[in-house]
């Protein structure tokens, strides 16, 4: 079965001067711009083409990859606002609908908006920013330790929300990032703690501690003998300053430090840290 707002390999069945017919099974035609598809496509051929419209407007295809499918959670523009709802940039030459009934705020023309990209009762592509009515607040098949796709979302007292596989909610704890965070940005992430209600906490990396700093302790290294034995840098820098530097939080910087410190291979002074010999 054909599935809208998706790829799907479908075989040529027909061909004129500006189309091409593809089998869209169950007496359903796709129509294919021949500028869409690949040079030397002839009836017989199948191709992997993005399916969109519905059976009413006629179901149309590309080959063009748009910037997120159906059940995806995607950061898009807003390129216009009219009576139906706004319209959203995703890659196609007919942009998403985001009806009223599915915005949660006033959209502006030019700003973004995170949206959940769904097929509507009538089988057409839409998109929402009612991402509560799609993402789930537990995940049961998730496992401590497991690699996710992350898409961040809004802050929080306790840091920052982040939408999990396009699936589930978690939670980055704002005392564990170490880095500038955006809405709508992409990344991926670590599942720190399954929970009892089986909410999800969540990490940016995953590494275990003692590695991290015997890495960390030898960049730091590396940064001072490159730079004449002396970097402007130290335990009382902010953490921002820290992670810029190393890609770190401020405990394994100051681990790392601390290691280098007791072995006097640095001195730290009120605002930097130098090499005790600097000849190597």
């Amino acid at each position: 079965m054909i599935k809208i707002g998706k790829f799907n390999p479908l075989k040529i069945i027909k061909q004129n001067a500006k189309e091409f017919h593809l089998d869209g099974g169950n007496s359903a035609i796709v129509q294919l711009p021949v500028i869409d598809a690949p040079q030397d496509s002839k009836v017989g051929d199948v191709l992997n083409v993005f399916v969109y419209g519905d059976e009413k407007e006629g179901l149309r295809a590309t080959t063009k990859k748009p910037l997120a499918q159906v059940d995806d959670v995607a950061w898009l523009k807003v390129v216009s606002v009219s009576h139906a709802g706004a319209f959203l940039d995703w890659g196609l030459a007919k942009d998403l609908l985001l009806p009223f009934s599915e915005q949660t705020q006033k959209v502006v023309e030019g700003r973004s908006c995170l949206v959940k990209i769904f097929l509507d009762e009538s089988n057409r592509i839409a998109a929402s920013m009612l991402l509560n009515d799609f993402i789930q607040e537990e995940a049961v098949y998730l496992k401590q330790g497991q690699k996710v796709e992350l898409i961040i979302a809004d802050e929080t007292d306790l840091g920052r929300n982040a939408i999990i596989n396009n699936e589930y909610w978690g939670v980055l704890y704002k005392n564990e990032i170490f880095q500038k965070l955006r809405k709508g940005q992409k990344t991926t992430g670590f599942v720190k703690k399954v929970r009892d209600d089986n909410k999800i906490d969540l990490v940016l990396q995953q590494a275990k501690y003692a590695e991290k700093v015997d890495s960390v302790t030898e960049k730091i290294l590396v940064k001072l003998k490159t730079q004449g034995g002396v970097m402007l840098i130290n335990d009382k820098s902010p953490p921002d300053e820290i992670y810029k530097a190393f890609g770190v939080s401020k405990k394994v910087f100051k681990q790392s430090i601390g290691t280098l410190y007791k072995k006097r291979i640095i001195l730290i002074d009120k605002n930097s840290i130098s090499l005790l010999n600097k000849t190597d």
